[in-house]
């Protein structure tokens, strides 16, 4: 290993805030950390259809932070690429990956039949990114690993994954090659969460690869935002309207159930029909229940918190529902708007502005919730424009992602000065407030990579 040279390529979530991949080529071995889809902007999107610039099976191996899907959702088409290794992972996280992916899939499949039918769409035919048949043959790769042990992966490199709050499963991830420690944040997770606990800090970085998503940006404490939360219920109630809430079907979607729950039995919310519409989020309520180390949430308080719900899982269910005028709370994916069930409401209530549509989590370039937050008026659903007159409110405080002064404290444990820092997975504005940040409190320089650079390491 003596004068040998580290590659790091970085394949997405590099100058972006999504597609997560990084290749570290070691001259003996290839390790990607995460595989992630680009979502967003068209020119990010089309980049998952396109194949990597690196010879997908010399990968030796994957390693993922956490189970979500700008983080996991590529690697069906890895592995229909000529991927053949393992997929490493907490149990949480590969079960999470599982239920997204096949989610993912099956919308897909869904959305590919429905452009064919109608006729809106550019290909002839049109095609899924994936397809059911492709998760099944990349699930048998998941090799589940417990957290906070060093798992020797090959001969002088060993991985350890430590708890990182921000869902469930999610970790930050330290590689060591032979001596040389490598740290890839992951997402990190809230410090103060109503769902799961404060992530750990890595102690040493020889070379540091930092997330950005809210560098330069403050949240709200959760509890600051239950008051908001409240005023925008009864608000929306009291004009005979209903609140709609996208929502990512990991952690957010609980969360929601959570404060919806208190603020109905603390009396401060009118006791209207609470509909969560997701199948992915029903089976991640199952998980909860299965993964007690993780959060923070008694098995009792999961049942009584499901009992207040609704929980649609059929397709015919949700298109019912849509038509339903009567006042509601509805909390369905996607939390971008990219897909899901939510759209399926939007189509038909988008129009009316009695209702509300509430954004708690980020809205990346180039998304519908992204230009409706910046005040579009139409909406583009199936292939149709929809006018939008719903009123639209958005709180930053449940945000999962730890906002700048949560990454500034994350780093705040490492006690050498690492050799170098890269800053990845967020906007251009973002990645340059943190670099700043770093440079301010540590002294320490770091780096804005772009997509599909290549970094030596020595």
């Amino acid at each position: 290993m003596k004068n040998k040279k580290i590659n790091i390529h970085f394949l997405g979530a590099a100058g972006t805030v999504t597609g997560s991949k990084y290749l570290v080529d070691t001259g003996d071995r290839k390790i990607l950390i995460d595989c992630g889809l680009f979502q967003g902007l068209k020119e990010l999107r089309l980049k998952n259809w396109e194949y990597p610039p690196v010879n997908v099976g010399d990968i030796d191996a994957v390693l993922l932070t956490h189970g979500h899907m700008d983080h996991t959702g590529y690697l069906p088409r890895l592995v229909k690429q000529g991927f053949n290794g393992p997929i490493y992972g907490t149990n949480p996280t590969l079960d999470i990956a599982k239920i997204i992916l096949n989610d993912s899939a099956k919308i897909q499949e869904q959305e590919a039949e429905r452009a064919n039918k109608e006729g809106y769409s550019k290909h002839s035919p049109a095609e899924p990114l994936y397809d059911l048949k492709d998760v099944e043959k990349t699930i048998p790769h998941f090799k589940g690993i417990p957290q906070s042990q060093w798992i020797p992966l090959f001969d002088g490199i060993r991985a350890r994954f430590q708890y990182n709050g921000h869902i469930l499963g999610a970790t930050y991830i330290e590689l060591d090659v032979h001596g040389k420690r490598f740290v890839f944040s992951g997402d990190i997770g809230r410090t103060n969460d109503l769902l799961l606990y404060p992530p750990l800090k890595p102690k040493k970085a020889d070379v540091l690869f930092i997330e950005s998503t809210y560098g330069g940006r403050f949240h709200p404490d959760e509890i600051e935002a239950l008051p908001h939360i409240e005023k925008l219920v009864n608000d929306t109630i009291n004009r005979d309207g209903s609140l709609f809430v996208p929502s990512f079907s990991v952690e957010r979607a609980q969360l929601m159930m959570l404060i919806f729950w208190k603020l109905l039995k603390e009396k401060k919310i009118p006791r209207v029909q609470m509909i969560m519409d997701s199948p992915m989020g029903a089976n991640v309520l199952e998980l909860f229940h299965r993964t007690r180390d993780w959060h923070r949430l008694e098995d009792n308080e999961c049942d009584e918190m499901c009992s207040h719900f609704t929980v649609v899982s059929s397709y015919r269910e949700t298109m019912e529902i849509r038509t339903d005028n009567k006042p509601k709370i509805v909390i369905a994916g996607s939390g971008m708007l990219t897909g899901g069930r939510m759209l399926n409401y939007l189509e038909t209530q988008a129009q009316n502005p009695n209702n509300t549509l509430l954004f708690v989590g980020y809205q990346a370039e180039g998304t519908r919730g992204r230009k409706l937050l910046e005040g579009e008026k139409e909406l583009k659903v199936y292939g149709k424009w929809v006018p939008f007159k719903m009123q639209v409110a958005e709180i930053e405080g449940l945000s999962a992602h730890a906002d700048h002064a949560e990454l500034m404290d994350w780093m705040d444990s490492i006690k050498n000065k690492p050799e170098r820092i890269f800053i990845i997975h967020g906007e251009k504005e973002s990645a340059e407030a943190l670099q700043k940040g770093i440079k301010e409190t540590y002294g320490w320089d770091a780096e804005i990579p772009q997509l599909y650079t290549i970094e030596e390491i020595e």
